[in-house]
This record gives C-alpha cells, sequence and structure tokens, in this order.
C-alpha cells in the first residue's frame, strides 16, 4: 500500500478537514442556529428569513451560509421545488421520530398538575415528547393536599417529583402550601414550579382568542365564568365551562400559542424528572 498515493499538497487540503456548507431550502418550522440564535422558522420575503425563539422572540437573517441546522453548517436558501419530505416537527417544537416509536415503558418520576386542564394543554404541547421520555402527567384535583401527596409518592433519586402550581405568587396560599413542600426535605428529588396566572387558561396567548389581554375578572365572580363572558360564550354551569375551555384549547396548536414563561417551566420540569434516566 503506498502511504503517499495522494498529494498532501494539492489545492484545498487546508479546508479538507472541515465541514462543508450545503444548501438546503428553507421550511415553515424548521429549527436552525445563527449566531447563538436558535429559533423556528416563521416566515421569510425578500431574501429575508425570520426566526422566533422559544420566549417568542423573533429575529431576521439574510438568505445564505451561516446557519446551523441539527449542528450541521447550512446556507439557506428560498423553498425548493419537488422536496421530497418536510421534515416534522412534535407540537413543542422537538423533531418528530420519521417512524413510530415503540410504547415505552413510563419512568418511576412523575410531574403532576393541579387539574384537568392542566393535563390537556400539556400533553397537546408535549405529549409527544413526555412518551418518547416516559413521563406521565397526572392531575391532583387541587393544590391543598400537595404535602400528603409528595409524602405518599415518596420521592427518591430515580422517583423524581415534578409539580406545576397554578397562581404561585408571594403570599398567596399557594406559596404557603409549596413552603410546607420544600419545609418536608424533598427539596433535592421534587421540583415546584409556578405561574402567576389565577388559573392554566391565561397560559394561552390572549391573541389566540382574539384578545389583546385577558380580562381581569374580579374576586367575587367565578375566574372561568367570567372569562367565558367577556369571550361572548355560553356560562352558566360546568358544561358551558367545559366546552368553552376545549374552545380555547383547539386555538393552541405549538408553543408559540403559549406564553413563554409558561414553556420554559413545563419544559424545566421534564428535564428534571428525566435527569436520573440516561439512553433510551
Amino acid at each position: 500500500m503506498n502511504r503517499y498515493s495522494q498529494d498532501v499538497l494539492r489545492p484545498g487540503w487546508q479546508k479538507a478537514h472541515l465541514k462543508q456548507t450545503r444548501d438546503v431550502g428553507v421550511e415553515k418550522d424548521m429549527v436552525v442556529e445563527f449566531d447563538d440564535f436558535v429559533g423556528a422558522v416563521v416566515g421569510w420575503e425578500n431574501g429575508i428569513v425570520v426566526l422566533e425563539d422559544r420566549r417568542g422572540k423573533r429575529r431576521s437573517f439574510p438568505f445564505g451560509p451561516g446557519f446551523l441546522l441539527e449542528g450541521q453548517p447550512v446556507a439557506l436558501r428560498p423553498p425548493l421545488r419537488n422536496v421530497p419530505k418536510k421534515q416534522k416537527y412534535t407540537a413543542s417544537g422537538s423533531r418528530a421520530s420519521a417512524a413510530p416509536e415503540p410504547a415505552r415503558t413510563a419512568l418511576p418520576s412523575r410531574i403532576y398538575v393541579e387539574g384537568r386542564h392542566d393535563a390537556e394543554l400539556v400533553e397537546k404541547v408535549w405529549g409527544d415528547d413526555l412518551r418518547h421520555v416516559g413521563v406521565v402527567v397526572e392531575f391532583l384535583g387541587g393544590i391543598d393536599d400537595l404535602p400528603d401527596v409528595v409524602a405518599q409518592f415518596r420521592p427518591e433519586p430515580g422517583r423524581r417529583l415534578g409539580v406545576l402550581v397554578d397562581h404561585l405568587v408571594p403570599g398567596s396560599k399557594e406559596s404557603r402550601i409549596v413552603a410546607q413542600v420544600h419545609k418536608a426535605g424533598f427539596r433535592d428529588v421534587v421540583l415546584v414550579e409556578g405561574h402567576e396566572y389565577i388559573d392554566v387558561w391565561n397560559a394561552v396567548r390572549p391573541a389566540r382568542v382574539g384578545l389583546k389581554k385577558w380580562p381581569d375578572i374580579p374576586r367575587d365572580v367565578d375566574f372561568k365564568k367570567g372569562t367565558l363572558k367577556v369571550l361572548g360564550l355560553p356560562h352558566a354551569d360546568q358544561k358551558d365551562i367545559a366546552q368553552g375551555w376545549q374552545a380555547i384549547l383547539a386555538r393552541v396548536e405549538s408553543w408559540r400559542d403559549l406564553e413563554p414563561r409558561f414553556n420554559t417551566l413545563v419544559e424545566k420540569l421534564i428535564d428534571f424528572v428525566t435527569q436520573d434516566h440516561v439512553g433510551p
């Protein structure tokens, strides 16, 4: 074998080890990186492509080289004709698997949310991701019994518990209950995260239901019924509330339809309960 069969000083030898940039036709929802800004493609026009990150921040970049797609350098180009197959993404923004995945045994760790509506919203946006990692989401039906629920769960390393709480603001009933959980000594294996909204309904961006902002409902008025009244929907009883929520939920298609803070909380909980489990 001739060890010197190739001319090591041939033109271009200095760049032979570098990754080559390839042309890629831009697609809606494609997730790319440019100058440390990571976002999904939400549009393009006049040689400019617009990216939006998970916090809802948008930036514009010119077509051409400088982008990273799945860690590989690419030059984004206007849409190509006759693209064989469009890459699919889950509602949370993760890349979807090309082939159906086998069912995965659920992990001992869990994520608890307060109510059914919370669970339905998390399932709609993060359901594919949760099934991929084997995490089950359960709803509590309220937060009052959380200290007892945590004690009965018996959390430990490898059996973590993540909890999403509504209206977790200083001085609230919810904040006092969460403080009890922290005092019980479970801080290393239990993560309680909360948003400031009175109800998870407000985690949906108001523009998705035709509002500039969610209404401030007086404390002496049922929050859900008051909200449905502002939306012009029936609000007399529990059946109306259930149907009204389904109408709101139907407007949610992906993480971009939710408030950035809510997205961050859910993903933080998923990361927490899966950190002891590596591999498929």
